[in-house]
């Protein structure tokens, strides 16, 4: 692995080019906060997705273009003379050094949950912190992992289930009145699946599993096994709209067995 002084001087040379680019190329001497904030959400995704891959090569790949836009945005505030990166890293270490106090302080903390019970409690207190418990949770994330972040932090100031499996109970109380709303003509059903989301969000956390990873995966199996459907489909002949149902589910059975999972 490289030295210190190798990555510093690799950060300073990213920092140089920033400095070319933003007063020699076009494209990026027009940039502002607003116009790259959807590229910097679209890089982000992209790197969430080698991640879900477990792709180290593209991680690597994808932590480089999500850094150069903190450079960017670094650079930008220095035109403005707002801040710089120098300001940036400097608060970064003081919330790291705020946020722990089991490491940096007479705080003790034994394990993963104990820290995140005293974050929660550390946040609060931060002069430009949280005022609320909820008040961190950007409303730009998606519905799924906002949930979950949600359930979490009210979790970590003790509102949560005396024991998880009492969640299950909750799960099935939502799913009935979900139903009862789906046989109604006018019913709430938007309002009601959400309700049951939300509770199995809950028992996902419970059982600590990321719904989020989880659905992700869920999502990946079904399209390898319906890329295999289609495939074969092809193989013998077949446009999928020319297939009866029963023909797909013959398929799909197969690509259960050969598609990976």
């Amino acid at each position: 692995m490289h030295t210190r002084e190798e990555k510093l001087a690799a950060f300073g040379r990213l920092l140089d080019i920033m400095d070319d680019l933003r007063e020699k190329c076009p494209w990026d001497h027009k940039q502002t906060f607003d116009s790259l904030r959807e590229n910097t959400i679209e890089e982000t995704y992209e790197l969430a997705t080698a991640i879900s891959r477990h792709d180290l090569n593209e991680i690597s790949k994808e932590l480089g273009d999500v850094l150069l836009h903190v450079v960017f945005y670094a650079k930008m505030g220095s035109e403005t003379g707002d801040f710089d990166i120098c300001d940036v890293c400097n608060r970064i270490c003081d919330k790291l050094i705020f946020r722990h106090p089991h490491v940096y302080g007479d705080q003790a903390a034994k394990n993963a949950e104990d820290v995140s019970r005293l974050w929660e409690q550390v946040k609060l207190k931060e002069k430009d912190g949280n005022k609320t418990v909820l008040g961190g949770i950007p409303d730009s994330l998606p519905s799924l992992v906002k949930a979950y972040r949600i359930q979490d932090k009210v979790a970590n100031v003790g509102f949560d289930w005396k024991q998880r499996e009492d969640v299950w109970d909750k799960v099935h109380e939502e799913l009935d009145e979900l139903q009862a709303e789906l046989s109604k003509p006018d019913g709430d059903k938007e309002a009601e699946f959400g309700d049951l989301l939300f509770a199995m969000i809950n028992a996902a956390r419970l059982y600590k599993i990321r719904p989020d990873n989880a659905l992700e995966q869920t999502n990946l199996k079904f399209i390898r096994r319906f890329n295999y459907v289609e495939a074969r489909a092809k193989e013998q002949g077949y446009a999928l709209k020319d297939m009866n149902l029963e023909q797909m589910e013959a398929l799909w059975q197969e690509a259960k067995v050969k598609a990976k999972g």
